[in-house]
């Protein structure tokens, strides 16, 4: 008689059971800001996300996805980590931070959300053009950098066009009465791997970890 705890070969004609699938975690690349960065667009963007009748964000779940990755199988995610140090050695930051101004709404209404939009600080390229320095990468260049080495490592990063935006409401039924809003300066020196999940309120943020761009010495000159 066999023991009781041993498995049984399938019977003849019968499919082996399928192996266990390993567990995934739904990841991407984000620029991940602070608390008072947070609180400021929050707060110029507060009477649009009011009027547009759509669900606001959570303040503390507002950022910008760079790369966003899909489920990840657990066991690859040290590549993943591997993959953005290297783009963070190699990212041509020139010793400044990333800025992004946001400045103005717009209503995605295919994906039925309000977003805050942003841009490169105009300042800060102006001024490196009139001190003869090259000019430094930003957002776009990171986020492309990204997809492109996820994508050569045979991950599925979603390929769309970079844009520079905060979600800031979901549920978005119509525009809100203006677009315009305050100008909010967000400065970045680092990146961050995300982990969503989705509870029952909503998407739920974590942070695995920071890749940092701009060196500890050179962020405060």
């Amino acid at each position: 008689m066999s023991g009781g705890g041993q498995s049984r070969p399938p019977a003849e004609g019968q499919a082996p059971a399928p192996p266990a699938r390993e567990p995934t975690r739904r990841l991407f690349f984000a620029l991940w800001p602070d608390a008072q960065q947070r609180g400021a667009l929050h707060s110029a963007t507060r009477k649009g996300v009011r009027s547009c009748g759509g669900r606001p964000v959570p303040v503390p779940s507002l950022h910008v996805t760079l790369a966003f990755l899909g489920a990840v199988p657990e066991g690859r995610v040290p590549e993943l980590d591997g993959i953005a140090r290297r783009v963070a050695q190699g990212f041509p930051a020139g010793g400044r931070p990333l800025l992004l101004s946001f400045d103005r709404l717009a209503h995605w209404a295919r994906a039925q959300i309000l977003c805050a939009l942003g841009s490169g600080e105009p300042e800060a390229a102006q001024a490196a053009g009139e001190q003869g320095e090259a000019m430094v990468a930003g957002a776009p260049e990171l986020s492309a950098m990204l997809k492109n080495e996820t994508a050569a490592a045979g991950f599925s990063p979603d390929l769309k066009p970079f844009r520079t935006h905060v979600t800031v409401a979901r549920k978005v039924a119509h525009a809100p009465s203006t677009l315009a809003v305050q100008p909010v300066l967000w400065r970045f020196d680092a990146f961050a791997l995300i982990e969503s999940r989705t509870d029952p309120g909503g998407p739920v943020y974590s942070v695995i970890e920071s890749y940092l761009l701009v060196k500890a010495e050179k962020a405060h000159e």
